[in-house]
């Protein structure tokens, strides 16, 4: 159901390269203010997908708009409203942090008198005071990153557009280049969009996700909202250990119902199953003498429910692909090329 103050919207947008469709039939709402996590690995669509969110790339089919412009026929209201930040930063190396800045202003029409005065007060904002008048080309990623955010917003866009923004980043530049994402929203009420593959960190900041695999959208909304539903859909993923690990514990385990998959992840025994089984393996170690370790419940984990949706996708693309062949095997149609659909 179309949201009412979506302010990026897609309605069947495609994207075909001959045969290989890159986005397949998308549709999504983002409503203002919120983060969005566009998720998947790499080659799902993403960055497509992005491309033509910001009118470089004409879609097959379907439309994208960004607040009620047409992405493709008003290309230029769109980027006036819409920043953009590539994995990959790139600035004039010989020129410092504070003249890469001025030169974006003075591109995107800020009033001369008023450009000084917002670069201080950009640089300030992401902690980059320190190397304003240094040359970019001895700035490290992080530093690169946390200039581009500072470059995207010299022309104070409503949309926030992100692809990878955190790829190659240490650890702590990581934690806080995802405090500047979180404040763009929270603060100053932008939308943003952020294309990842990197689910642990991407949890952490989002409103809402989508799911992409394979050029389409397996799901969308907020995490807990997704944990709940492979749950009731019976997919659960438990982490257990326990003293001692001898066989008889292992046989329980390989004898409760519901049973999909068992495995061990260093000490850990991790168990796919179709059910609940808490309540089972509890009470058989407190019954028979052993020591809990170590117990809990991963379905709701972001990893978690990108792979659940992943397999589901792949299981679907699999019978999809079984049905055209069979078809084609018995004369009752032709296999339609994956431009067509």
């Amino acid at each position: 159901m179309a949201e009412e103050n979506a302010i990026i919207r897609t309605q069947d947008l495609t994207k075909a390269y001959g045969s290989k469709v890159a986005v397949n039939h998308l549709n999504l709402d983002i409503k203002k203010g919120e983060i969005f996590g566009l998720l998947g690995p790499n080659g799902a669509g993403k960055t497509t997908t992005i491309l033509m969110l910001l009118g470089l790339t004409e879609p097959t089919l379907g439309s994208a708009m960004i607040a009620g412009y047409d992405c493709t026929r008003d290309s230029m209201r769109v980027k006036r409203i819409t920043g953009y930040l590539p994995d990959n930063v790139g600035f004039y190396a010989d020129m410092t942090g504070r003249e890469n800045l001025r030169f974006t202003a003075r591109l995107n029409g800020v009033p001369e008198k008023e450009i000084d005065s917002r670069i201080d007060e950009l640089l300030e904002r992401v902690g980059m005071t320190w190397a304003g008048d240094q040359k970019t080309g001895t700035y490290s990623k992080g530093m690169r990153q946390r200039l581009g955010i500072a470059d995207v917003l010299i022309k104070d866009p409503e949309v926030i557009i992100m692809d990878e923004p955190t790829l190659g980043l240490d650890p702590e530049g990581m934690r806080e280049f995802l405090q500047l994402i979180k404040q763009l929203s929270i603060q100053d009420g932008r939308t943003v969009l952020v294309s990842s593959h990197q689910l642990y960190q991407i949890q952490q900041i989002c409103d809402r996700v989508g799911i992409f695999v394979d050029g389409a959208l397996a799901a969308s909304g907020r995490i807990g909202d997704l944990g709940k539903q492979i749950a009731s859909e019976g997919h659960y993923l438990l982490e257990v250990e326990a003293e001692p690990t001898d066989d008889r514990f292992l046989g329980f385990l390989s004898s409760l119902s519901g049973i999909r998959d068992i495995s061990k992840e260093g000490d850990h025994f991790i168990i796919s199953s179709s059910r609940d089984l808490r309540t089972e393996i509890t009470a058989f170690l407190g019954t028979n003498h052993y020591t809990l370790l170590h117990l809990r419940q991963k379905g709701g984990d972001l990893d978690e429910i990108y792979r659940v949706y992943f397999e589901k996708a792949e299981e679907k693309e699999k019978e999809d692909r079984n049905a055209r062949l069979g078809s084609g095997r018995h004369g009752k149609g032709r296999v339609r090329g994956s431009a067509e659909k």
